[in-house]
């Protein structure tokens, strides 16, 4: 039979080798994050250029899977949760796409 520290163990190994252990870790961070938020504190207003490069690093963070990363960032930097549509980015940042580009 095994002890409780086994079993603590062998949960461990599973989750980390199914990549669920790294997501959860991630997860509590971000909902700490959000519950110890300072709401009181008013941020400033999100100018247009941030606004644009905060897209382009949640486009990054959700293209390679990042997906907690980008919720936290999301909350913190006051961005829109919906995120802005990739033609209007590629329109506001006078980008060329090609067959490589818009794989990405």
């Amino acid at each position: 039979m095994a002890t409780v520290v086994e079993l603590k163990q062998a949960l461990k190994e599973a989750l980390e080798k199914r990549g669920v252990l790294g997501q959860i870790r991630a997860n509590i961070r971000a909902e700490v994050f959000h519950a110890l938020d300072d709401q009181s504190e008013p941020r400033p207003p999100l100018s247009r250029e941030n606004l644009l490069i905060n897209e382009l690093v949640r486009e990054y963070l959700e293209y390679n899977k990042y997906k907690y990363t980008a919720s936290v960032l999301t909350a913190e930097a006051g961005q829109p949760e919906v995120p802005l549509d990739r033609q209007f980015l590629v329109k506001e940042l006078n980008i060329v796409e090609d067959a490589n580009a818009k794989s990405v």
